[in-house]
């Protein structure tokens, strides 16, 4: 239940700034200023028009005018900010889903072999009660699956063996939980994208077949809708991956503590079985 509000937290806080960025500017309107010269030509005017980039230009840098921010939200609308949205919701709940990952992570992470080496201190003087305690109050997998072979600690090794494999296995199968929606929005970003490179087609042609004419003007209508909206479908879908993959290294990292702290637990727990 956690995970799934931060997730709506993140897609929600995502998918608020991305509409409040995608908000076109406030137009700026021609000013028109009329002087009249003396009483000695009193039908005759001056008019003198502003245009809206000198309006725009009086006390700002020429180049913000032209920035990455602005060029981005403008080809947003180019691309039919409509279908634009879709890839858009793909990469905000992407987003979401693998900060999710990286938070739940990061907070598993612990320092393995300074666990071990307590829980070896503790089993060396028979205070199997202290290990299960220091495991309860360390979090993260590592921990979990050592408590859970501290509890059946008492039984054969190949029972306590067993015990720890198949709770490492479910150990395992939580990190890697959420990552299957990861992966679907990676492939569903560039689908939707090609898709938008069909609808520019068929916009092309329909409007081919209105004009009854095929002039540059025409065609680039549409073609420019479906080279932009390929465009951000392939970026989105090149953010995700790499997330995904910095993800997979987590997992992989985390497993790889599992798997050798389960060994040295089941050298610790033979080892106290022999003092026994």
């Amino acid at each position: 239940m956690k995970n799934r509000l931060i997730i709506l937290l993140v897609a929600g806080l995502l998918m608020v700034g991305l509409l409040v960025n995608a908000q076109p500017g406030p137009a700026v309107q021609d000013t028109t200023v009329v002087a009249t010269p003396d009483s000695t030509a009193q039908d005759s005017t001056m008019t003198v028009t502003v245009d809206d980039e000198a309006l725009l230009g009086a006390g700002e840098d020429p180049n913000e005018q032209g920035g990455f921010h602005k060029q981005l939200k403008r080809k947003f609308v180019d691309g039919n900010a409509g279908f634009m949205s879709l890839v858009a919701l793909a990469l905000v709940l992407g987003l979401a889903f693998c900060i999710e990952r990286i938070l739940y992570l990061m907070m598993s992470e612990i320092k393995a072999k300074k666990l071990m080496e307590d829980i070896r201190g503790k089993l060396s003087a028979k205070d199997v009660e202290g290990a299960k305690e220091l495991c309860r109050k360390t979090r993260g997998p590592v921990a979990s699956v050592c408590y859970h072979g501290l509890l059946h600690i008492k039984q054969p090794m190949d029972a306590i063996e067993r015990a720890i494999t198949n709770y490492g296995g479910l150990q395992a199968a939580n990190l890697e939980k959420g990552c299957s929606w990861i992966k679907l929005f990676i492939a569903m970003a560039p689908s939707l994208g090609f898709l938008g490179t069909v609808i520019g087609m068929v916009m092309a042609f329909d409007n081919i077949q209105i004009e009854g004419d095929i002039s540059p003007k025409i065609v680039a209508s549409g073609m420019k809708v479906a080279l932009i909206t390929t465009i951000f479908g392939i970026v989105v879908a090149l953010i995700l991956q790499l997330f995904y993959s910095y993800i997979l290294s987590k997992i992989e990292k985390l497993t790889g503590d599992m798997e050798e702290s389960a060994i040295d637990l089941l050298d610790a727990i033979e080892q106290y079985k022999h003092q026994e």
